[in-house]
């Protein structure tokens, strides 16, 4: 049983169905397999080889699923960059990994073998033709052109389990690029699980909205639904009237979405009379959710609420509130909607103290998981994965406790991560970004409540004496280097910042007058 496999069951299966639509377009599950079969065919002809890393950075179109089914199917890494990502971070990413191709869609299509971290690649493919890479026309194959040489015949390739996948980039906890390395069998244990957990199993006919990057944390939903015959409804950017009249007139019937998104639908004037009547299921997931806002939602929306907790290192969500236990809660236990759910399938939850030992319920320790899922390390950094695989167990550095009937409740972060509009950022990039402002002496980056992103990016900085930087030119600065997600949305300037023991900027003394009040220190 394999990815491959299960493709072409679904295009003998459903082989006039669409697989996936795109700006109306759609792709039947024949022509997923077919064309995917092609790529799969054009990279090995390239002199590719099994473990090879395939670079890949677009906004969401029908190719990038194609990409993904080739990948699986002719063995090879994808390496995904966030399209959000800036040409400096690209660089980071490929000097990490040393790709021998890069597939890019329009406007990422600036990097040549000339650009830093891209001296590996050999081979440039542009989505489209090649004339979509603009004024590096010359660089690129164009991808089209490419599949048209190659056969649609299907492979005879077997990845095994402890092959990798899939290389998944953020920064790391010091501000550098780390690559969780996802293998063949922690995917498939991914696709298992989520299928096991799901409380409206898809079907052939339904339709999955993914609004966010699908080479993000929505892009897990694509193979599990492709395996059950459903269509995977690909949208370019989130505008919440224009998405609604889309969920109307496509009859969508699931949904995934981070809570800013759920959040601004709900500010819409434009819900109140929007048909949603075939939608099915709505999860959320990637940031804590406001309970405040789970109950408004569960009104506006109905019974279909659903949501989960995971990260890149488990492959996919290891905890699940179902439909069910939101609707429990909602009755009898509302504090209960402040839980991210019970364990997943295989996966094995523990709340862990400095000891390493289990806590009893209503203790707060360390999130630890177990399971098939669980990652193989980062990519070229023995140390840093050892530091997080103990034991067997993956420590996740996240805060929680339990109730009596096993419930998980995110309480702190154990470093300083920053979930915003469901993407993660690490304040110590932010500040590298800021302390290369001339004009600051120091930086402290950290979290804040925000009703629309969950969380949002403050600075508080000291600037250098008889210095005039202000918030406008430091965020137009930190703009130029840095993914808008990761931008401070509001900088405090302050004469000095509080330091500790060692002398080290006390970032959680800094951060903690924002959230007074607050019952958990995530949002």
């Amino acid at each position: 049983m394999s990815f491959p496999y299960f493709l072409r069951r679904a295009a003998s299966f459903w082989g006039d169905v669409p697989a996936v639509i795109h700006r109306d377009r759609p792709l039947t599950y024949r022509q997923l397999e077919a064309r995917s079969n092609q790529l799969a065919h054009a990279l090995i002809a390239l002199g590719l080889q099994r473990g090879d890393r395939v670079a890949v950075q677009s906004r969401n179109c029908t190719e990038l699923v194609e990409i993904e089914c080739a990948l699986y199917k002719a063995g090879l890494v994808k390496a995904a960059l966030n399209p959000r990502f800036t040409a400096a971070e690209a660089s980071d990413v490929a000097e990490n990994c040393t790709p021998r191709v890069l597939i890019a869609g329009r406007g990422y299509t600036g990097y040549t073998r000339t650009t830093r971290g891209f001296e590996s690649v050999e081979t440039f493919i542009a989505l489209g033709d090649s004339g979509s890479a603009g004024g590096h026309a010359d660089h690129y194959i164009g991808y089209e052109t490419l599949l048209a040489q190659a056969s649609a015949q299907p492979l005879d390739i077997v990845s095994q389990a402890d092959d990798l996948a899939v290389l998944h980039f953020s920064s790391g906890s010091t501000g550098k690029i780390k690559a969780a390395m996802q293998s063949y069998g922690n995917r498939m244990a991914s696709l298992r699980k989520l299928l096991m957990g799901m409380d409206t199993q898809p079907r052939p006919g339904d339709r999955l909205a993914l609004v966010g990057p699908i080479t993000h944390a929505s892009g897990m939903l694509m193979q599990p639904f492709l395996y059950c015959g459903a269509t995977l409804v690909l949208f370019d950017t989130f505008e919440p009237a224009p998405f609604l009249a889309d969920l109307e007139r496509l009859r969508v019937t699931h949904v995934f979405m981070v809570p800013a998104m759920i959040n601004m639908l709900l500010n819409e004037p434009a819900l109140a009379r929007t048909d949603l009547s075939a939608l099915k299921s709505l999860s959320y997931g990637a940031a804590p959710m406001a309970p405040a806002r789970i109950q408004e939602a569960w009104a506006r929306f109905g019974p279909i609420l659903s949501q989960g907790y995971g990260a890149s290192e488990s492959t996919s969500g290891v905890t699940r509130l179902s439909v069910a236990d939101h609707a429990y809660a909602i009755a009898q236990r509302p504090e209960r909607l402040a839980s991210c759910g019970r364990p997943m399938g295989e996966t094995e939850v523990c709340v862990m103290g400095e000891d390493g030992q289990p806590l009893p319920a209503g203790e707060v320790g360390e999130i630890a998981v177990r399971g098939e899922d669980v990652f193989k390390g980062y990519w070229g950094e023995p140390e840093l994965s050892a530091d997080v695989l103990v034991n067997g167990w993956l420590m996740t550095g996240d805060l929680a406790r339990t109730d009596e009937d096993g419930y998980l409740y995110l309480v702190d972060r154990k470093k300083d991560m920053i979930i915003s509009g469901g993407f993660n950022v690490y304040p110590t990039e932010v500040e590298a970004v800021l302390y290369q402002h001339p004009d600051v002496l120091e930086a402290c980056v950290f979290s804040v409540p925000d009703e629309r992103w969950g969380e949002g990016v403050k600075a508080a900085v000291v600037l250098k004496p008889q210095r005039t930087a202000n918030q406008e030119v430091l965020v137009a600065h930190c703009r130029s280097l840095l993914a808008d997600y990761k931008l401070p949305r509001s900088i405090s300037f302050v004469t000095e910042l509080p330091r500790n023991a060692s002398g080290k900027i006390a970032r959680k003394i800094v951060r903690e007058q924002y959230w007074q009040g607050a019952d958990r220190r995530v949002n």
